[in-house]
């Protein structure tokens, strides 16, 4: 049941990084690595009901702080015009 979710999240996830890699501004990257840590953090979830494991549920809230924060301080690093 949750094969096909997994597969289109692999396929979200190839469409974002083609634009990590294509995108024209450093603001723009920004948005698509937040993207990408936004579908590993569902994949976690995900992964944690399929396999009835509450640790990668634990591991993908962690992840998802961390992610925050790291998006956070390079918007504040962008903002202040060193790029």
């Amino acid at each position: 049941m949750w094969l096909p979710v997994a597969i289109f999240l692999g396929a979200c996830a190839l469409i974002i990084v083609i634009r990590l890699a294509m995108g024209p501004t450093t603001p723009d990257r920004l948005v698509a690595l937040d993207t990408l840590n936004t579908i590993i953090v569902v994949s976690m979830v995900i992964l944690g009901m399929a396999f009835k494991e509450v640790i990668y549920v634990d591991v993908a809230i962690v992840y998802a702080l961390l992610s925050f924060i790291t998006t956070l301080f390079i918007a504040k690093y962008i903002e202040k015009g060193k790029f």
